[in-house]
């Protein structure tokens, strides 16, 4: 039994004191409560002449003759005495950062969800009248919230179940009545509805541009890779190329030291060779002349002259005349062509290397470059436009050198041509394709103005024709005294001051577009990250009388 009592303890306890029941009632429609509980609801209750049960909010038209439930009372004591838990544990009352529950008396619970329609909050108990009554089956639950109350109209103490897309803020149906009369206004779940279909959108470009950076941050590390490879592919071709040359070099400066002494040797045994054969000559020579000495002193005439005739006449020495007496310069010009061989190797290293250094080694890589902050940094991209007018729709007019389009509101008889705009949406391109970096500027006036940028490839007709409804361009739009902006159907609010004069700025390779408000400052409208796949076309929307759009001259 006591297993039982702890298993039942909520069955036996109220609702609105979560303590077990004291002197139980039960009401028409089987919900029990303390006798005191229940009186004390009741005489705190807004409306006296309808009384309704806490939990199921059944209403009675009078005031309920409360009598003790004498069955249940016993029931309740009988559990008591099996143990029965009287309060939940500590753990499920609130604190101070928690929402706790606004049905609980004395101290509170935490709450489960939060009832929009009620803007209540309900612990566990208190809320499943929400999951049994079919009165309840329509009410909004949701995670707790504190800020229930923001709902209410601060004017009119109403729930605010509508949203003014004028003024950008939800209202009561009074305030639809009063201050907004007039306005465009729809229901606040409608405009829950779209506003998640635009996040929704949002949120695709974002994981587009996620993966379209994810994409580059792959290229980069496979250039990354590749450089890398080839850098080590290089530096092991040098090293390899001047060890050949450094071997080549030094077998050359063996075979030349090789050479020089050989030819040293030859040299130095011929000379050496003359040296002593000469030195014999210089014997022989003084031989005869102490023999010419001794002849030089006699006294005897006859002697003499007996001596002298006998002397053998004086021969010329063969060798001194095989002496050629040169300059030694033999060593000189190798000395001179070695020298010019370390020249010669030094220029063609010295331009090799000259060459290597301005060879173009950059990555090709598309990152964005800086955007420029003035509007003298943009003019340094500036673009001269012209508009085609083989695609300028018959409600428009064109002039100024084709820089200019007007609104006319009447068909034009322009020839026929595949690439004019048909249909009801009067737009126009323009002659040039925009690529690299470029900033243009537009002069328009009116209301339902748009300027954008596309593919030339965008369709012709059809209800995805108009800028910014498909996924071949981008436009930014001022309709109503405020700007828009549109790409592939989806719009986002964009919020700036009003300019006549608005900026547009393309860093093609990079996939950066940006609207700026032209004054006295650039001031960002929007900006676009994304890839573009082809070269695009600057265009112009006109859709009111006595709109007008102008490419400004820009030096």
């Amino acid at each position: 039994m006591a297993q039982a009592g702890v298993l039942d303890r909520e069955t036996f306890s109220c609702s609105i004191c979560l303590e077990l029941l004291k002197d139980p009632v039960t009401l028409a429609c089987g919900h029990s409560y303390c006798m005191d509980c229940i009186k004390t609801h009741w005489d705190q209750e807004d409306c006296k002449q309808l009384y309704s049960c806490p939990q199921c909010r059944q209403k009675f038209t009078t005031r309920p003759v409360l009598l003790k439930n004498t069955m249940l009372a016993d029931l309740v004591e009988e559990l008591k005495k099996t143990g029965l838990q009287a309060a939940p544990a500590d753990h499920c009352y609130a604190g101070p950062e928690d929402v706790a529950c606004d049905s609980c008396t004395g101290r509170k619970l935490k709450a489960l969800k939060s009832c929009l329609v009620c803007l209540a909050s309900y612990c566990e108990k208190h809320l499943q009248p929400h999951y049994e009554s079919p009165t309840f089956k329509k009410h909004k639950l949701v995670e707790p919230s504190k800020n229930l109350q923001e709902n209410l109209c601060s004017r009119h103490n109403e729930v605010m179940k509508i949203f003014c897309r004028t003024d950008q803020q939800s209202i009561c149906y009074l305030c639809s009545m009063d201050e907004h009369k007039g306005h465009d206004t729809v229901s606040a779940a409608a405009e829950f509805t779209e506003k998640q279909k635009e996040l929704e959108g949002s949120r695709l470009n974002i994981q587009k541009r996620i993966k379209g950076v994810g994409k580059r941050v792959k290229v980069l590390q496979q250039e990354v890779e590749a450089i890398n490879g080839s850098a080590d592919k290089a530096v092991e071709h040098s090293e390899k190329t001047f060890a050949e040359l450094i071997r080549l070099i030094q077998k050359t400066s063996s075979d030349v030291k090789q050479q020089l002494r050989s030819q040293q040797e030859t040299e130095v045994s011929r000379v050496k060779d003359l040296q002593e054969k000469l030195e014999l000559d210089i014997a022989d020579l003084k031989r005869r002349d102490a023999e010419l000495k001794t002849l030089a002193h006699y006294e005897d005439h006859n002697q003499f002259l007996h001596d002298y005739r006998s002397l053998s006449a004086l021969s010329e020495s063969t060798h001194s005349s095989s002496i050629n007496i040169r300059p030694l310069r033999y060593f000189e010009n190798v000395t001179a062509a070695v020298s010019e061989a370390r020249e010669m190797l030094q220029d063609v290293l010295r331009e090799t290397w000259t060459n290597i250094s301005l060879t173009e080694t950059q990555v090709d890589v598309l990152l964005p470059q800086p955007e420029p902050k003035t509007r003298a940094d943009f003019l340094r991209y500036s673009r001269g436009i012209t508009l085609d007018p083989n695609t300028v729709h018959t409600w428009l007019l064109l002039s100024d050198g084709n820089r200019k389009a007007s609104f006319s509101g009447q068909q034009q008889s322009y020839p026929s041509h595949t690439d004019r705009f048909p249909g009801y949406y009067p737009q126009v391109l323009s002659t040039e394709s925009l690529t690299g970096r470029c900033y243009l500027e537009v002069k328009w006036r009116g209301d339902n103005v748009g300027v954008a940028v596309a593919y030339k490839n965008i369709i012709r007709a059809g209800g995805d024709s108009l800028f910014g409804d498909n996924d071949k361009s981008w436009a930014l739009y001022w309709l109503t005294n405020r700007y828009g902006f549109k790409h592939n159907s989806v719009r986002t609010p964009v919020s700036g001051p009003q300019s006549s004069r608005i900026g547009v700025y393309l860093d093609h390779s990079a996939g950066v577009l940006s609207f700026y408000s032209v004054s006295g400052t650039m001031t960002l409208l929007h900006r676009v990250q994304t890839t573009f796949t082809q070269p695009l076309y600057a265009g112009v929307w006109l859709c009111s009388t006595g709109a007008t759009a102008e490419f400004s001259e820009l030096k």
